[in-house]
């Protein structure tokens, strides 16, 4: 039977369907089973042209004991039906309309990324009540994205899967940790995470490439960081697993972020999480 989860609905010509367990969520296709059957099992390897990309691959998955995922990106797009460009924009008006024009620079103003918005400010007003409102604005704006965010494909089920063969997954994100949990809570996730989900806080100067959440999530969860495994879709996520010394696996939904990524110094990068799932399944197990 094909449903829809709460608090996730997705209306219009992009409507997004999911298998009652969750298996993938990608648009209908007339794909038949031996068309399945037929792909390469490692096809969403972006770089599957490197013959020793699979291996890389097989060696990251294996070597991970605890999995940490960034939010925005691999496993949902938050964003996808509450822009985050208007968001960026709604927050540079608020700035503006208090009469605080000059305290963005061009650049910034232009960013259209609510993050680099926050961040600007704090590096000016540190710990002051005007980036306490902004960020906290910028939490109300997240929250209702979250009840519009598109489920990233084959997500959720490689989260039950890591989950059921003994990974451990933590969440380290610049996101609201608030909009975090009703995400994975809406999509029945939250019991895989939960209590290990470090996100945003007042301490803005820490966000992601600084691998303050990261060292977070290792501390609690007692994890070497060579025994941890980042998977991210920014520079910002691939520079702060560098820095906390873990290894880091690349998403990357369309060739631009694949560019991105690989610019930043990414080498193994993903256009799917199918790969990592199909690895997961075949496995022998111990």
């Amino acid at each position: 039977m094909v449903r829809r989860p709460l608090g996730n609905h997705h209306h219009g010509p992009d409507t997004l369907l999911v298998t009652s367990d969750a298996t993938q969520t990608e648009p209908v296709t007339h794909e038949t089973d031996n068309d399945r059957n037929d792909r390469n099992d490692l096809s969403g390897l972006s770089d599957f042209g490197d013959p020793d990309a699979p291996n890389e691959l097989r060696e990251l998955i294996s070597g991970a004991r605890v999995v940490l995922w960034d939010f925005d990106g691999p496993i949902c797009r938050l964003f996808a039906g509450h822009s985050a460009d208007r968001v960026a924009r709604d927050l540079v008006e608020w700035l503006e309309g208090r009469g605080l024009h000059g305290l963005l620079t061009e650049p910034e103003r232009e960013s259209l990324d609510p993050h680099a918005v926050l961040r600007a400010v704090d590096r000016r007003h540190p710990g002051s009540d005007l980036v306490a409102e902004l960020e906290a604005r910028l939490t109300r704006e997240e929250m209702l994205a979250a009840s519009s965010a598109w489920p990233t494909a084959y997500a959720d089920p490689l989260i039950r899967t890591w989950t059921a063969v003994g990974s451990r997954p933590a969440i380290a994100t610049n996101n609201s940790p608030r909009v975090v949990r009703k995400y994975l809570a809406d999509r029945g996730l939250l019991g895989c995470f939960a209590p290990h989900i470090y996100g945003r806080t007042q301490q803005l100067s820490r966000l992601k490439p600084d691998p303050h959440c990261i060292n977070r999530a290792l501390n609690a969860m007692g994890a070497a960081p060579d025994s941890a495994l980042m998977i991210g879709d920014t520079p910002s996520d691939f520079h702060a697993a560098t820095a906390a010394g873990v290894p880091f696996l690349g998403y990357a939904r369309n060739e631009k972020k694949e560019k991105i990524l690989q610019a930043a110094g990414a080498t193994v990068i993903l256009s799917s999480l199918e790969p990592v799932l199909t690895l997961l399944r075949t496995a022998p197990q111990a």
